[in-house]
């Protein structure tokens, strides 16, 4: 889907039984981990732990050379979404490819260009994941922080949409969601994630994650968890939920600032784009739970040398995971960051060259006639040997049979 336009919700979509998570997976890798002090706070008050080694700040990916380049990217997206083997969909997800025409009156001060894009992977329900999905965005531009100071303006907008969730009396309070969000300005690249959607960048056929999957088994997650009063058990937290992190979900976090072991607190990177990061690759853990993120970013690079669509990328992607036999929603977003195709890469002939030294040349070259000496005479013998009558070889075996007297080659003398 491009431009502004946002996916419909399915009409009466049936719930799920709040009670029912997904199954549970490993992630694939772990990055510096973003909590708030609050919430570390709390887990404080609860018990006294040992140090976490928590980081509270942003990761941030910039490099030297990014800043020195002149780079500016072109957005353009295209998306997929399958119920899968499902009876319901419950996956929302947003693509704006041109913020400042979308936001209007209200962009001012916005550095141009700008995009923005999320995925929603909805439970219990449609209600969370639709709610946010039309929210998010809003909350992050009306935020006072905004555009002053970016970060704190996602956080506040996440727990603003959990806040609301908590308020509204026409949404299901057993309905959550997860929420993955990527916000781009010039060439500063956002990514906030709470929960078990994932963002891989497309790094010259590299897989780099951006965000990491927030399962109740992670175990800094789990430290957390356990910290606030929850449990970990069989994978789920509290043996309901299959993430660590959610909005919504309010039958499982009681009153409105109650310490609770689920969290709405989304993990934050930023980094700046250069030229070669092709593009982003932003899913739900339908996706994931079939298909590593290198395998993903492998077919959307080749893919878009071959038509330079990411919508039918994002298609692509989605039904390998279906032939993969994913058992959940499916919603993938391909971003762009170029209105080119990924060019080819050029692997470069190695430099290395291997060296003998003339000492070890003759060394080589004499076992190797000694070899060739030794292969000879025993030819030679075993012609010899031949021709001796099978009557005398009898009589006489030990007197006739070259090989016996014979010296072998021992391999150490080689």
């Amino acid at each position: 889907m491009n431009g502004g336009l946002e996916p419909q919700t399915p009409p009466d979509s049936p719930s799920m039984d709040a009670g029912v998570g997904k199954p549970p997976r490993h992630h694939l890798t772990s990055i510096r981990h973003c909590a708030s002090s609050a919430r570390i706070a709390a887990a404080a008050a609860a018990a006294s732990p040992p140090d976490y080694g928590l980081d509270l700040g942003t990761l941030s990916l910039i490099s030297p050379t990014d800043v020195r380049t002149g780079f500016l990217p072109v957005f353009r997206s295209g998306s997929c979404a399958e119920i899968g083997p499902k009876s319901y969909m419950e996956d929302e997800h947003v693509c704006v490819d041109n913020l400042i025409e979308h936001l209007g009156g209200r962009a001012a001060g916005i550095p141009a260009p700008g995009a923005f894009y999320g995925v929603f992977d909805g439970h219990g329900g449609t209600d969370a994941a639709c709610f946010v999905r039309k929210n998010l965005l809003k909350f992050i531009v009306e935020d006072m922080h905004f555009p002053t100071n970016v970060e704190k303006a996602i956080r506040g907008a996440f727990l603003k949409a959990d806040y609301a969730l908590a308020d509204s009396h026409s949404l299901d309070n057993n309905s959550g969601t997860t929420a993955l969000m990527a916000l781009i300005f010039g060439r500063t690249l956002f990514v906030a994630n709470a929960g078990d959607c994932r963002a891989v960048l497309g790094k010259r056929g590299r897989a780099v994650e951006l965000s990491r999957d927030h399962k109740p088994t992670c175990k800094s997650e789990k430290i957390i968890i356990e910290k606030l009063g929850g449990t970990v058990f069989d994978g789920y937290l509290n043996g309901q939920l299959a993430v660590a992190r959610a909005l919504g979900d309010w039958h499982m976090k009681g009153p409105k600032g109650s310490i609770s072991p689920l969290s709405a607190e989304p993990e934050l990177q930023e980094i700046v784009l250069s030229e070669e990061d092709e593009f982003l690759i932003i899913g739900c853990d339908g996706l994931w739970d079939v298909m590593t993120s290198q395998c993903a970013v492998s077919i959307v690079r080749k893919e878009l040398m071959q038509h330079n669509n990411p919508e039918k990328c994002s298609g692509e992607l989605v039904q390998e995971a279906l032939k993969r036999d994913s058992c959940d929603n499916l919603t993938v977003v391909v971003i762009c960051f170029s209105s080119n195709p990924p060019p080819q890469i050029e692997i470069p002939r190695s430099r290395v060259r291997r060296s003998i030294s003339l000492e070890g040349l003759h060394l080589l070259r004499g076992a190797l006639d000694r070899f060739d000496r030794a292969t000879t005479t025993n030819s030679l013998q075993l012609i010899q040997y031949s021709c001796v009558p099978l009557c005398l070889r009898k009589e006489n075996p030990s007197s006739v049979n070259p090989f016996k007297a014979s010296t072998s080659i021992d391999a150490k003398t080689l």
